[in-house]
């Protein structure tokens, strides 16, 4: 999930490693914490255009561009094949296409706007934006692993099909609705529906193209997810529907 190395040092069994998805939205929201200090330490310094650049920067350098990787070689597979054999075969090519330059460009470009709009949000608008949009678009993945098969024998995303995986993703669902409620309000837990829901229709649509899931769709669901997070953060912030309104009227 990040370039930040686990406490452990032996290998994982595929068990273990079909279990951490448990823990996807709170890897998401410690992302959320580091661009929030990033964005607190760059806006003392640089005008809001940089502070947004140095945000899609830390934010790929921390996940080592993994699912972007993802996403652009499921751009390269899905656009440059046309059967499922020849889209799988596509993106196993370390080779870099023309749809996987336009798609990763477009998916940059996207993300920054939507960084530099949230960045304009008012303290609490932009605070909110920051840590759900990394926690909503993790357990997008962890709706995606489980919602339909994975398509190859042998890959990254393999191990996750290993195991009992129930309990694991009902945990990572507890902590997501909760960072989502106590964070957005009834808007957090609408954006948490919608992220199920686009993952779930973003899943069903490359299966069927695909013949199932395989790792690289998960980081493409992953960001994907994030920049529709972003938007909907800068279109719900505005009209005061993310603000945690319990604890709000409470203290």
């Amino acid at each position: 999930m990040t370039v930040c190395p686990a406490f452990r040092r032996e290998a994982f069994t595929p068990q273990q490693i079909s279990a951490s998805r448990a823990w996807y939205p709170v890897v998401g929201l410690l992302l959320g914490l580091v661009l929030l200090g990033v964005q607190a330490g760059a806006s003392v310094l640089f005008p809001s255009y940089l502070t947004a650049a140095l945000l899609v920067a830390v934010l790929v350098v921390l996940t080592r561009g993994l699912h972007l990787d993802g996403f652009m070689d499921v751009c390269d597979g899905l656009f440059g094949g046309y059967t499922p054999e020849r889209r799988l075969a596509i993106m196993r090519d370390s080779h870099v296409g023309a749809f996987a330059v336009a798609g990763g460009a477009t998916l940059l470009l996207l993300k920054f706007a939507a960084l530099l709009s949230v960045l304009s949000l008012p303290p609490s608008g932009r605070t909110v934006g920051l840590l759900l949009f990394p926690m909503l678009s993790r357990w997008s993945m962890v709706v995606a692993l489980g919602a339909f098969p994975y398509v190859r024998q042998q890959g990254l995303g393999s191990p996750f099909h290993q195991g009992r995986a129930l309990l694991a993703a009902g945990f990572a669902l507890v902590v997501a609705a909760a960072a989502a409620v106590l964070l957005g309000g009834l808007g957090g837990l609408a954006m948490l529906a919608g992220a199920s829901a686009m993952s779930w229709g973003l899943s069903r649509a490359m299966s069927r193209m695909l013949g199932g899931l395989t790792g690289d769709t998960y980081g493409a669901i992953n960001e994907l997810t994030e920049v529709a997070v972003l938007m909907a953060t800068v279109a719900l912030a505005p009209h005061g529907w993310l603000a945690p309104q319990l604890w709000a009227e409470r203290f």
